[in-house]
């Protein structure tokens, strides 16, 4: 049903957020960074390189597939349950001749990348330099004699690259003491446990340190809290403070096992394989990610992650202050897959044009989901800040809307043009409308660049104008209650998430009206009542607005397959007049009959 609601004069005397109140000033900088780590977030962008024994297996077995449907080539030694006098069988089918780990550096440099993280001893044990701690090492059986380390040392001195290297410190499936996850049939003694990591941890990590110059980063791997483990507290501190000895520079991860919650002489956060950031983070952190699936080397690959997404998880990572170490995991030649290659050398392309919006970038201190067009890195040099809008998505009607930011700007141009022309842009309160030429500057993302002679000031917690023209009012960007009950999509996402309401529920919402006028509301939620019963009612003073619940049914989600979901569907709720620019906060009360509860999707105001 439509109700006309009347005009918002005392709506606004009602709403009337005190702007000075809203606005803040906002002073960037990722503060829990100590002094080590300073190199890492100016960086932003690293190589990781799986390659190892279980590179020449390619994801087989005496032709049979890796026994796991994650398809980790290199946990076939694990997994496939190889004895180890087979399993280095594996280095007769390495060129040792045609191997060229300077081709890797070269690869990491034209892709923009600042870093290399190598694997000098992945969970299989086998040490991809000459150890002299025991010999399950490289040197003992390449002809001739090789030394991937210290070669990838020398080729990354050459290059200007930085050389950190992953050592696997808890799992160990070579050593008789060392951690396999069979040992969870077996139990391990930790006094045995204590022997692997006295005689073959800790020497080969003083090998490292002291034979290969600068190492700049040692990337450890036990994706548990160490209280979950058989490595103890004690046995962490001592590896830590081995490397402070040797190399007091050198950064440590949180896969050492210790947080930097637990101990602040970790220097950055690890997360999950190929999770990517969610929130905004004082510290430094990482997302460890793959152009394939698998990170080392596997033949039958067939989930090749695109060039756009890649950029992607680059900038939104930056855009929370993170940082992206990208995996390629090579043949047993040497060969960088095509695939990975390709992607690599059109993301160094992009950074070419684009790379002042990535490298010493961080974030900026609006919401991360604020605009539907992309995400926001920037850069202050004292007062001065220069916003990078990454644009996702070149808005059909060549408008880009940035919105809760009260400053002027400077100046407004695409990072892409050396020119540096101004782009048009008109500038109302919270929202400023940047003109767009008609064509955008790269396929994949385009930068566009906001220059502020101060410090903007801004406002949160407002939903911002969308690039079709109207606002998008969920549970995510309401502002009234943060414990709502959130059931999120499912059915492969034919039932979308939503809010589970089953008693009287406020929602408030507010945001910046730039254009005054009729502005039509629709909302969507999912009502399996058998009439209609219940109702929404607009809270805000000098709104007339309110909507009883309709059954909504329900519909096939998949044809053919015997799948019924219950339906979403969008219902006119009324019209509001706004009369002048400014900020607007609605209030609604959702109140579901006793017996059915409604379940929530959004409002769209427009």
């Amino acid at each position: 049903m439509d109700y006309l609601c009347k005009k918002f004069n005392r709506m606004k005397k009602y709403l009337s957020v005190l702007f000075f109140c809203l606005v803040s000033l906002v002073i960037y900088s990722q503060k829990q960074t100590n002094e080590r780590a300073k190199w890492f977030v100016d960086s932003r962008y690293g190589m990781f390189i799986h390659w190892g024994l279980y590179s020449a297996a390619e994801g087989f077995w005496k032709g049979e597939k890796i026994r796991n449907d994650n398809n980790y080539g290199e946990w076939i030694f694990y997994r496939n349950q190889i004895p180890k006098s087979e399993y280095l069988t594996l280095t007769n089918r390495f060129d040792w001749n045609e191997i060229d780990p300077e081709k890797w550096v070269v690869l990491a440099k034209e892709a923009g990348m600042k870093y290399i993280t190598f694997t000098a001893k992945h969970h299989d044990g086998f040490a991809l330099w000459e150890s002299k701690v025991n010999d399950y090492s490289i040197g003992n059986y390449t002809n001739p004699k090789r030394d991937i380390v210290g070669e990838l040392a020398a080729a990354c001195k050459k290059h200007g690259i930085r050389l950190c290297l992953y050592y696997s410190h808890w799992v160990d499936w070579e050593h008789a003491y060392g951690w396999s996850h069979e040992r969870e049939l077996t139990g391990l003694n930790p006094k045995d446990y204590d022997q692997y990591w006295q005689e073959k941890v800790i020497p080969q990590i003083r090998e490292l340190l002291t034979n290969y110059g600068e190492i700049s980063m040692l990337w450890f791997d036990m994706w548990l809290h160490h209280s979950e483990t058989v490595v103890t507290k004690e046995q962490l501190f001592q590896l830590k403070k081995l490397i402070r000895e040797l190399q007091p520079n050198c950064l440590v991860n949180s896969r050492l096992g210790l947080s930097i919650q637990e101990d602040s002489d970790v220097d950055f956060k690890t997360l999950s394989d190929n999770e990517l950031g969610n929130q905004k983070e004082d510290f430094p952190w990482e997302s460890p990610g793959t152009v394939a699936h698998s990170w080392g080397f596997h033949s039958a690959e067939t989930e090749w992650k695109s060039t756009g997404f890649l950029l992607k998880s680059l900038i939104g990572n930056v855009s929370l202050n993170g940082n992206f170490t990208l995996n390629i995991g090579p043949r047993a030649n040497g060969e960088v897959p095509y695939e990975i290659e390709n992607r690599l050398l059109e993301i160094g392309k992009w950074l070419e044009i684009n790379g002042e919006s990535i490298y010493g970038a961080e974030a900026f201190d609006l919401d991360k989901n604020l605009h539907n067009w992309g995400k926001i890195t920037m850069k202050q040099d004292g007062n001065k800040m220069r916003l990078y809008l990454h644009v996702y998505n070149w808005p059909l009607n060549k408008h880009l809307p940035l919105s809760g930011i009260t400053t002027s700007p400077a100046k407004i141009y695409l990072l892409a043009d050396k020119q540096k022309q101004p782009l048009p842009y008109t500038r109302e309160g919270l929202f400023t409308d940047i003109q767009l030429p008609a064509l955008q500057p790269d396929p994949y993302i385009s930068v566009v660049v906001a220059e502020y002679d101060r410090t903007p000031e801004i406002v949160q917690g407002l939903v911002a104008k969308t690039t079709e023209g109207g606002y998008s009012m969920t549970y995510e960007n309401q502002s009234n209650d943060k414990t709502l009950k959130i059931s999120g999509k499912s059915r492969y996402g034919t039932i979308p998430s939503h809010v589970e309401i089953q008693s009287p529920q406020k929602l408030k919402w507010r945001f910046y009206v730039d254009q005054p006028g009729v502005k039509t509301m629709d909302i969507s939620y999912n009502f399996q009542g058998k009439k209609s019963a219940g109702k929404m009612v607009c809270l805000t003073p000098g709104v007339q607005l309110s909507h009883v619940f309709e059954p909504t049914g329900k519909t096939v989600g998949e044809p053919n397959s015997d799948w019924v979901v219950e339906r979403f569907l969008s219902h006119r709720i009324g019209t509001v007049s706004f009369d002048k620019s400014g900020i607007y906060e609605l209030e609604f009360e959702l109140s579901p009959p006793k017996d059915n509860g409604v379940k929530f999707q959004w409002i769209w105001v427009e």
